[in-house]
């Protein structure tokens, strides 16, 4: 018989992992596809960082249940909003503390998309 039980260690609350928009109608979902070969991990002082190359968002509308996924290259956007914008606000940097089981923790939702969103990619 299979070991139905996981320690604790292995437990992630799926909430902390669930953006929500401002007015609550989308959850939000991101998980963690690709990070940079060319940037090893770091140490900061904030922590072991990895820098974050590639995502899946997942974008679950509240009312209708509808579910919509999309890949984006965070590095192509930050690309482009510099090239279009002369500026990027990403900072595509994340602790390994805030990666859970492959997904990233809704708390660094926003940094991350935030390119996505000025250039229209993701209108939340």
């Amino acid at each position: 018989m299979r070991n139905r039980f996981m320690s604790f260690e292995d437990f992630v609350d799926e909430r902390s992992l669930i953006s929500h928009d401002a007015l609550g109608t989308k959850e939000i979902k991101i998980k963690l596809l690709e990070v940079e070969d060319d940037a090893s991990d770091h140490v900061w002082r904030f922590g072991i960082r990895v820098k974050v190359k590639k995502i899946l968002i997942t974008i679950k509308h509240i009312n209708t249940q509808q579910v919509e996924e999309g890949e984006f290259d965070l590095k192509e956007i930050e690309k482009e909003m510099k090239e279009k914008r002369h500026y990027s606000s990403t900072n595509r940097w994340v602790q390994t503390t805030d990666i859970k089981n492959g997904y990233i923790l809704s708390t660094r939702h926003s940094s991350l998309l935030s390119d996505a969103v000025a250039l229209d990619y993701i209108v939340i």
